[in-house]
């Protein structure tokens, strides 16, 4: 029987392993470990030894060609399981394809062309406020808007003071992913979490049923009544933890694309206009449609910039649910995989100069993420690519396009634009403006 060699790398100390260290700053922690070991290393996180994969020949691995060997629901921490409970996220095989299938289609396709005006009216009536206030701080103004916009589209509720409650549910339910104190009590983030997923199970359980006996135009509706070729569909409980992922995924990504992007325009003029000068010239078209928004090549390369350079999540977990071998090392059953966005959208070796902001990237000419599959993953990659991602990029597009064609906006000083990146990335101060019409 030939050796088995694991992973370069440490486990750190016994049972906390390297958790605090990851914890405290993920990308810094991936990108050392990468320099010294390579494209596979060990180290002991969140309770699980573990194996930590970089490079878009590891993603592919992962995510695609050997996707069998792992498992998201073995994959992420009790937390996630306690807190996001069984949907789509956490599921496997058939049961995952199966419900993938369902949800595809308020999602995609028909469904996308009738969101648009609901999108633009509402980022209409921020902007609005956005002008009357002056200064703000953009990421909790980001966060109400794609909450605003998920809560109507998603479900069909147009509450603005419903939808702030459960804003701040959703933070509390957010915060509480990471929080390494296990304990459930009424002081603690993993405790507030829960109290708070209890209160968006209650709410989501309600909105179910009156979705069942009156449907809409929005998300659930259209979930209440879909059907696989089998004739089956989802069950109340099914639509509810469905609802709760729809909830969550539809604005916390967002709001962090949406923030660095602003911030990059305001660090980089020369890309700013001519950001300007690609929506002028679409400008005598009117209202936003569908076509329109496909006619925006410049501005979807700097959405993939942003998307490079501050992916709103930093990675992901997977179970390793069968041994296998990559590169020459052996990573055995039982062991957790983490897949780092963050580390491999700055490798050098496929993007040069990888901290730099520079949206020519994605260029036609340039095209430097079609080098290798798998360089670019954002939003995932393989058969399990994000299923909203068609909703958050027109989303994104709708908010970007407005601000560009009449809002001029300027970082206030004396604020931390530092990197936080868990549980979501964002400026340390949220991003302070001043903001006013062109």
């Amino acid at each position: 029987m030939k050796d088995t060699v694991n992973p370069p790398g440490s486990f750190g100390l016994p049972v906390i392993g390297e958790t605090f260290s990851f914890i405290l700053d993920p990308a810094n922690f991936v990108t050392q470990r990468y320099r010294k070991h390579g494209s596979i290393f060990k180290t002991h996180l969140l309770g699980k030894p573990t194996v930590v994969m970089v490079g878009p020949e590891a993603i592919e691995f992962l995510l695609s060609s050997h996707r069998e060997y792992f498992s998201w629901r073995e994959g992420w921490p009790d937390n996630f399981k306690t807190l996001l409970g069984e949907s789509l996220f956490l599921q496997d095989g058939e049961e995952h394809q199966r419900n993938r299938r369902l949800m595809m289609p308020a999602l995609h396709g028909v469904a996308l062309t009738n969101y648009v005006s609901t999108m633009e009216s509402i980022t209409y009536n921020y902007l609005k406020k956005w002008e009357n206030q002056g200064e703000f701080t953009w990421f909790t103004e980001f966060k109400k808007l794609t909450f605003d916009i998920a809560s109507q589209l998603l479900l069909g509720t147009d509450s603005v003071s419903q939808n702030s409650r459960f804003s701040h549910l959703f933070t509390e339910l957010t915060n509480g992913l990471f929080a390494i104190n296990p304990l459930i009590l009424p002081f603690t983030k993993l405790g507030k979490a829960v109290a708070a997923r209890d209160q968006i199970l209650q709410h989501l359980a309600q909105v179910v049923k009156a979705r069942q006996q009156h449907p809409g135009k929005d998300a659930i509706s259209l979930l209440v009544h879909s059907k696989d070729e089998d004739g089956n569909s989802l069950s109340e409980t099914e639509l509810i933890a469905q609802a709760v992922l729809l909830l969550f995924a539809g604005h916390e990504t967002t709001t962090s694309m949406l923030t660095w992007l602003c911030v990059e325009l305001a660090r980089h003029p020369e890309v700013l206009q001519r950001a300007r000068e690609e929506q002028f010239q679409l400008l005598s078209k009117g209202a936003l449609n569908l076509e329109e928004l496909g006619q925006m090549p410049y501005l979807d390369q700097i959405l993939s910039e942003v998307e490079r350079v501050h992916p709103p999540v930093g990675g992901g977990f997977r179970g390793v649910v069968k041994d296998y071998e990559f590169n020459g090392f052996h990573v055995p059953a039982g062991w957790q995989a983490l897949y780092s966005i963050f580390a491999t959208h700055h490798l050098e070796a496929i993007y040069p100069n990888p901290e730099r902001f520079d949206p020519d990237r994605f260029s036609p000419q340039r095209q430097e993420h079609k080098q290798y599959r798998y360089s670019l993953i954002g939003f995932g990659g393989g058969p399990r690519v994000c299923i909203g991602i068609a909703f958050a990029k027109m989303e994104m597009k709708i908010v970007a396009s407005h601000l560009l064609r009449s809002y001029y906006w300027e970082i206030l000083p004396n604020q931390s634009l530092d990197v936080v990146r868990i549980p979501t990335n964002r400026p340390q101060d949220g991003l302070r403006v001043r903001f006013c019409p062109l």
